[in-house]
Order: C-alpha cells, then sequence, then structure tokens
C-alpha cells in the first residue's frame, strides 16, 4: 500500500454526477414548477416508475405490430388445427448426428435439442442433409422427406397422419328446362246440342155471348 493513499486522497473509479435536486416554489431559484414540467405523472411527488415501453396508456407499439405464428401460444390458432409440435430442421440433425445414427425423440433428447418427449416432433426441411439417417418422428414434411431418403435414410412415423374430409359443398340449384314452343294442342270436347224450346200450349177459345 501506498504511503500516500488515505482517507482524505481516495478518490472513485469514475466522476460521480449529483443527483438532480427538484426545487420547491419560486424561492428555489428553479422557476415556478422547479424542474418537474406541468402536471402529469411526472410532476407528482412519491415513486413515478413507469415500466419500459410504457407509452402513457396508448396501445403499445409490441401490440400494434404482427404477430408470427409460433412465436407464442398466444399467436397461435385456436381450433382442429392448432399447431402441437415440436420443429426440428434437417440442418440440425446433420449437426448433431453422426452417419447411419438412429434419430427418435428420445435421442434427440439426449442431444439436446428437445427439453422432453411430452409433445410430438415434426421433421421440417430447412437446410441440407447428406447423412444416412433413419428418421423416426410423429409426423415429416415433404421436403424433409426428399432429404432423408436422397441421402440413403428412411423415414418412419410414429403417427398416421389424419386425412382431412374435403367440405361437402351444397348441390347446385338444376336450371328448370323450357317448355318446347310447339306444344300439343289438347283435343277439345265436343259440344253439346242445345235442347230445343218446347213450343207454347195455344190459348183456348171462348164462345161468343149471343145479344
Amino acid at each position: 500500500m501506498p504511503d500516500d493513499l488515505n482517507l482524505s486522497n481516495l478518490k472513485p473509479a469514475q466522476a460521480r454526477k449529483d443527483r438532480k435536486r427538484i426545487g420547491r416554489g419560486l424561492g428555489s431559484g428553479k422557476g415556478r414548477y422547479s424542474g418537474r414540467g406541468i402536471k402529469g405523472q411526472k410532476s407528482r411527488s412519491g415513486s413515478h416508475k413507469m415500466r419500459p415501453g410504457f407509452e402513457g396508456g396508448q396501445n403499445p407499439i409490441y401490440m400494434r405490430l404482427g404477430k408470427l405464428r409460433g412465436g407464442s401460444k398466444d399467436a397461435l390458432p385456436v381450433g382442429p388445427f392448432r399447431t402441437t409440435t415440436v420443429p426440428v430442421n434437417v440442418a440440425i440433425l446433420e449437426e448433431r448426428f453422426d452417419a447411419g445414427s438412429e434419430v427418435t425423440p428420445e435421442s434427440l433428447v439426449e442431444k439436446g435439442v428437445l427439453k422432453n418427449t411430452k409433445i410430438d416432433v415434426k421433421i421440417l426441411g430447412n437446410g441440407d442433409l447428406t447423412k444416412k439417417l433413419s428418421v423416426t418422428a410423429h409426423a415429416v414434411s415433404a421436403t424433409a422427406r426428399e432429404k432423408i431418403e436422397a441421402a440413403g435414410g428412411s423415414v418412419t412415423l410414429l403417427r398416421e397422419p389424419k386425412e382431412r374430409k374435403p367440405k361437402r359443398r351444397p348441390p347446385k340449384a338444376v336450371a328448370a328446362e323450357p317448355e318446347p314452343e310447339e306444344a300439343q294442342e289438347e283435343p277439345q270436347a265436343e259440344a253439346e246440342p242445345e235442347p230445343e224450346p218446347e213450343p207454347e200450349p195455344a190459348a183456348e177459345e171462348q164462345p161468343e155471348e149471343e145479344s
């Protein structure tokens, strides 16, 4: 320890800056508002802590921007087409596995690719694959299957893919056929002859009275 080092000549490694002292009233020499501005949340006494990204109560930017599917559980669709698989690309298989090895959900956990085997595994085709691998997974994309088989490997599915039923469309209404112009005339029934009027009876002659 040097002789000239004592409590009277100690200095911090970095220059320390005094905190901003807020005045109280016009007599403080800092103006009417004492450096706090006019009204609002930051002008009140006490703590006014605000979390990072707080925009005064309006919709923040991370909620205004669009979300990518798979980024979070809230961004996934709700219903029968909700994604419930863990994606593993063939580029990871090329990096973690040796040629001729078997790829299973258990081996992926051993290699540190997956945390556990609770969720189904789907092999995707992002990247290149040059090693012969025997892949066993719950689902495999068409591109990944082509690359695995092109390298001499094989693919085994743990679960058969579900066949989607085609949507039923209502039958189209058949337009009524127009009637032919020359329609056959129905034969008219023969008119019955009108009965002849009966002759009126002749009036009886009265005898003349004798004068």
